[in-house]
């Protein structure tokens, strides 16, 4: 079991390179060149079943107060004294140092219970309006750099009406990035077709990865890191407050390239393949070294920027040397929330990892109906199976957890199956499916041929890639 200090050591290490974790953002990214002139790109319609993907958790909370500015926000913005702002930073500090990378992950509904917690004991300190307030306040910082402010802002008034009118599973028809977090899933669309996917690790349910749409304007080779001025530095070797560890160290947690996506998060290689397809970050995108190197390549040629095979093994022989590439035109990435997703004919329930209540009969009959069928149009097989997958695949009941007991969240959701619910879905008992199984698949007729596209030359971080992931129509444990 790791010592504290060590899981603090990997946060503050992706925190202080503006990446895998929540900052604010107004500290620009030092090694990010000036912002290129804005992407017309919206998001895809309908694209996250997650109402709103709630962000507030204590550790999350910690992460923000590492600059410094941030107090002097929560006084101004929410009109909390001294006294107040100093308990929440020691509650938070003192809630991110019992965190452990090696149970993380591994619990029921961690995230909800995380952020239970945090609304109790910070509306303990603050009470409960402006618990609320603080919740927005992190969301929005959250959200992405303020030189984008005027583009985010058109950009969720897009989303919202597009939302609206409903239509999940959107399949891109311009150049851009897909991450789907419940899929543990990266798409690269370059003109409306998929040419490459990725398997990925993402954020640990106590720092999830955000939704919204992201740009990418720079691959970053070779970062360095500068330690932050925290007590448990000096307790590390050959690591000090202030001085910077060079690009290349074996004690720079950072990789061989981060590719900053706006806000707080990253795509960024370094991961070993055991972490792919697990919670493996901090709110960044995680991949393996090949993977990353590989994905750079994608990303410059869709962002209209030169990158060759030759210059990648300049840069990976060379590690104590950052280079920066500018993208031609900035690459949209878009950060989804599907667990209800009909691929290639299939209908695919994805396990709910950020307990967003999302495996829901309102959000399956939206998918359906995008698809062109409908749930009474199945047959009563089909229709059984599909509505004891998404209760077996949701953590809305939050059994297991440990904590206190889950709050609902401030933004409504659809609507949740409730125990009884999930005994009564169909005739029969539900086939029990393991504790860490990730995706159930369902074979149905009528969405033969429809829906997202399967993953192309997926690269699945074990040295191979395939051209489609094959995965027969039945409950299954694919290992994603």
């Amino acid at each position: 079991m790791k010592k504290w200090w060590s899981y603090l050591f990997a946060l503050t290490a992706c925190l202080t390179a503006t990446g895998c974790t929540v900052q604010p953002t107004n500290q620009a990214n030092q090694n990010v060149a000036s912002p290129l002139p804005s992407a017309t790109a919206s998001l895809s319609p309908g694209n996250n079943q997650a109402s709103s993907a709630q962000s507030l958790t204590l550790p999350v909370l910690d992460a923000f107060f590492a600059d410094e500015s941030f107090a002097g926000t929560l006084k101004t913005r929410l009109q909390l004294t001294d006294e107040q702002v100093a308990k929440l930073k020691d509650l938070a500090h003192s809630e991110t140092a019992k965190l452990n990378e090696e149970t993380e992950g591994k619990g029921e509904s961690e995230s909800s219970t995380a952020r239970a917690e945090a609304a109790e004991k910070i509306g303990a300190l603050i009470g409960p309006e402006k618990t609320q307030l603080l919740a927005e306040l992190v969301n929005e910082l959250s959200s992405g750099p303020a030189d984008e402010a005027s583009d985010k802002s058109a950009a969720q008034s897009t989303n919202s009406r597009e939302r609206s009118a409903g239509a999940p599973n959107a399949v891109p028809t311009d150049s851009r990035i897909v991450v789907n977090i419940p899929a543990y899933r990266m798409d690269v669309f370059d003109g409306g077709r998929l040419i490459k996917s990725y398997k990925i690790g993402i954020g640990y349910p106590q720092f999830p990865l955000p939704i919204g749409l992201r740009k990418a304007h720079v691959i970053i080779f070779n970062p360095s890191w500068t330690p932050p001025d925290e007590p448990w530095v000096a307790k590390m070797k050959d690591v000090s407050a202030g001085q910077k560890v060079a690009a290349g160290s074996k004690l720079n947690p950072l990789g061989p390239i981060k590719i900053p996506i706006g806000g707080p998060s990253l795509i960024h290689g370094g991961k070993s393949p055991a972490k792919l397809g697990t919670f493996a970050s901090h709110g960044c995108v995680g991949l393996t070294t090949p993977q990353i190197q590989d994905f750079a390549k994608q990303i410059a040629q869709i962002g209209g920027a030169q990158l060759t095979d030759a210059e990648l093994t300049d840069y990976a022989r060379d590690k104590t040397q950052t280079k920066q590439i500018k993208l031609g035109r900035p690459v949209p990435v878009e950060l989804r929330y599907e667990t209800i997703v009909v691929e290639d004919g299939k209908l695919h329930i994805y396990r709910d990892v950020y307990d967003q209540d999302t495996n829901t009969e309102d959000n399956l009959r939206a998918v359906l109906e995008a698809n062109g069928t409908g749930l009474d149009d199945l047959t009563e097989g089909e229709r059984s199976q599909a509505l004891d997958a998404i209760a077996q695949m949701s953590n809305a009941s939050g059994a297991g957890t440990v904590g206190p007991k889950r709050s609902p969240s401030p933004i409504a959701s659809a609507r949740s199956f409730s125990p009884a619910e999930r005994r009564s879905s169909s005739s029969k008992k539900m086939t029990a499916v393991a504790k860490n199984q990730k995706e159930i698949v369902i074979e149905i007729g009528a969405l033969k041929g429809k829906g997202y596209p399967s993953p192309v030359a997926f690269d699945t971080g074990g040295g191979k890639t395939k051209a489609t992931l094959s995965r027969p129509g039945k409950r299954e444990n694919p290992g994603l």
